[in-house]
């Protein structure tokens, strides 16, 4: 799934994915990357960053979401789901959802932690403090499951869901980790991996 953030930030607290670092203060724009890392004793892992939480009930996960400072909101315009169902031998074909065609600011359910370790390559490494985000997911939709029967990412679609998310105990924050009703959004492009 891949998430496009919308071109300016709103004045409140947000997590932006891939250049824009999650945090409980007010929108600023940084360099910091999606995913928590989690760890497996003796496994390598094939991608040590989860960027999806879907089974909440999980110890590891349970640390971040029953604190309301661990939580954040993740803003998108779209984001993109693979069509697997080609088959294995053919490429995904990927259909960007949003909204409507205007493509409104959204927010997925996030949580968030800061991390030490590095992050970068051999080429450019990037060793230190970093700020890692993921954000849940559920069923999916009516709308996605033509597309991608897998998942949906958790919307909060209105205020009182966002309040609900960002302050709310666990016991009732998790109620909103659901699919959005059909009608909610719409395929505004398909084909390509990136956005336009």
């Amino acid at each position: 799934m891949l998430a496009t953030c919308p071109r300016s930030p709103p004045s409140f607290p947000i997590a932006w994915p891939q250049w824009c670092a999650p945090h409980p203060g007010p929108a600023r724009a940084t360099d910091d990357a999606e995913g928590l890392p989690h760890y497996i004793p003796s496994r390598k892992l094939r991608n040590p960053y989860l960027t999806n939480v879907r089974k909440t009930d999980r110890r590891y996960w349970q640390t971040y979401l029953k604190e309301p400072e661990h939580r954040c909101l993740v803003p998108v315009s779209s984001f993109a789901e693979p069509d697997n169902r080609t088959g294995d031998d053919k490429p995904s074909i990927w259909t960007r959802l949003a909204r409507d065609e205007s493509r409104p600011l959204t927010f997925f359910a996030g949580i968030w932690r800061e991390w030490e370790s590095d992050r970068g390559t051999k080429v450019a490494p990037d060793a230190g403090k970093h700020l890692a985000f993921s954000f849940l997911t559920t069923d999916a939709s009516p709308d996605v499951a033509p597309f991608h029967p897998d998942a949906t990412p958790v919307l909060l679609l209105d205020q009182s869901a966002r309040g609900q998310w960002m302050a709310a105990p666990w016991e009732i924050a998790c109620e909103l980790q659901k699919p959005p009703g059909a009608g909610t959004l719409r395929a505004v492009a398909a084909g390509k991996k990136e956005d336009a």
